[in-house]
């Protein structure tokens, strides 16, 4: 925990910079795991990825905004059962993207509310348990600071998943590449 908060604690740097994805989300997942001990187990599947160009501490923030909301989902879903739920975390690359999917058991978002889960100050939350400003922030780190997606699929009842999409070289190469 000692290395993962070390690793992750690192001055808020705003240059792009060649990460090891898989083991950026690895130390995200073990400084968040006291959010989902009790109520979640947690499944991982990275795939080998190349470096990524990305903002580290960024992309960081933008997992653990997602596996605090899955922990608080799941605990939702499973409170007064005894049983756990999960939650589910990998990578892989498409092209030259690279993919982390973010998916947990709890009970997903209504069809009329997923339009608005990005923006600011939105929370389906009890008042004073939520800001409404994970799920944006998220949204801004990755499509804005990264030019990355990010999209969410919520059947009813059948939990929620986040697919998180970065460009490999980092948003400058992504650009240049489009305006070619």
């Amino acid at each position: 925990i000692a290395r993962s908060l070390k690793e992750c604690a690192h001055p808020q740097q705003s240059a792009m910079a060649s990460v090891d994805l898989n083991h950026l989300i690895g130390d995200t997942l073990t400084l968040a795991r006291n959010e989902f001990k009790y109520v979640a187990d947690l499944a991982t599947d990275f795939a080998a990825l190349p470096p990524v160009t990305c903002v580290a501490g960024s992309i960081s923030q933008v997992v653990l905004n997602l596996i605090v909301n899955a922990a608080h989902a799941v605990a939702d879903a499973v409170h007064g059962t005894g049983r756990k739920g999960t939650i589910a975390v990998s990578t892989h690359r498409e092209h030259d993207q690279v993919v982390i999917t973010a998916r947990d058991s709890g009970a997903g978002f209504p069809a009329e509310i997923l339009p608005h889960i990005f923006e600011p100050f939105f929370t389906t939350k009890a008042v004073g348990k939520g800001t409404g400003q994970g799920l944006a922030i998220a949204w801004d780190i990755v499509t804005r600071t990264h030019a990355g997606r990010i999209d969410v699929a919520s059947p009813p009842g059948g939990g929620t998943t986040f697919h998180i999409r970065l460009p490999l070289a980092g948003p400058a190469a992504r650009a240049a590449r489009e305006a070619a």
